[in-house]
């Protein structure tokens, strides 16, 4: 059995989190973290075995800079999980290995996921893989918000990558769910882009999780830049070849990056009437 604590985010996540909990019976140290759930998420946890925690959810990064601090793992090596994703055996086994023989320098590791849609997975319409800061060793890494999400924030040591992924399906609840919740996104997601100071250095970086916010902060400042995502992942990285899931997923990050877009230009508009030089 890895010795490795497992922490989960939650809210309302009744329809989800089960089979999230099942994929983790490998696991002895599962907390779930709740922010006030109105089904029977903690009840659900509870039922399963996982030790249950409450706290009021401000962003992701200090909700899982919380758990880190609250949680109490057993283990030094800690893997957060989100209620829509699974583990796999094959990515236990990876983190497993990964972990035995990593050397003391090493903080924390960036992880990949499958992106799945009805069953299918959507590498190329999701340009896999993607990279995020999940598996890290307990006092050594921190979270900082970015985003609609989180990254890495202050380190105590390197990063390594884990390059098995897990699964993510966070379609489950439907398209309309979906879309409420990145709604909500898109102006975070435009705070993070114009904020993000453009250096050549982070746009050419090795390093996923420097390089894919300031490509995005960049290119989302062209106008035609939402258009020019779905020809990009649809025809030139062949999305069109994962079928009518592939379509349907790459019509809505177009979507989305036409609310952040739309974002972004109220941002601007409102900043410039507030300038010294309007009044």
């Amino acid at each position: 059995m890895p010795a490795i604590s497992v922490i989960i985010l939650t809210k309302n996540e009744g329809r989800d989190l089960p089979v999230c909990l099942e994929s983790l019976r490998w696991c002895n140290d599962v907390h779930v973290v709740d922010s006030g759930s109105e089904d029977r998420t903690v009840e659900l946890a509870s039922r399963a075995g996982a030790r249950v925690s409450c706290n009021a959810f401000e962003s992701f990064g200090r909700q899982r800079n919380w758990a880190l601090d609250h949680c109490h793992p057993k283990h030094d090596w800690i893997l957060f999980l989100d209620a829509d994703e699974k583990t796999t055996p094959e990515f236990v086994i990876a983190m497993e290995s990964a972990i035995s023989i990593a050397d003391e320098e090493v903080a924390g590791f960036y992880c990949c996921w499958k992106l799945l849609l009805n069953g299918r997975w959507l590498k190329r319409s999701d340009n896999f893989p993607k990279w995020q800061f999940r598996l890290l060793r307990h006092g050594r890494a921190r979270f900082t918000d970015f985003g609609h999400g989180q990254k890495e924030g202050q380190i105590d040591g390197r990063l390594a990558y884990l390059r098995e992924p897990y699964l993510h399906a966070p379609f489950g609840r439907g398209w309309e769910h979906w879309e409420e919740k990145h709604r909500k996104y898109a102006r975070q997601e435009a705070v993070a882009r114009l904020s993000l100071e453009l250096r050549l250095r982070d746009i050419f970086s090795p390093h996923a999780s420097r390089r894919n916010p300031a490509i995005k902060s960049l290119v989302s400042r062209w106008a035609l830049w939402p258009e020019i995502r779905f020809v990009y992942t649809y025809l030139l990285r062949g999305g069109f070849f994962e079928g009518a899931e592939g379509l349907e997923y790459c019509r809505r990050m177009r979507w989305f990056e036409r609310e952040v877009a739309s974002e972004m230009s109220a941002l601007l508009t409102s900043k410039r009437s507030d300038s010294p030089g309007n009044v």
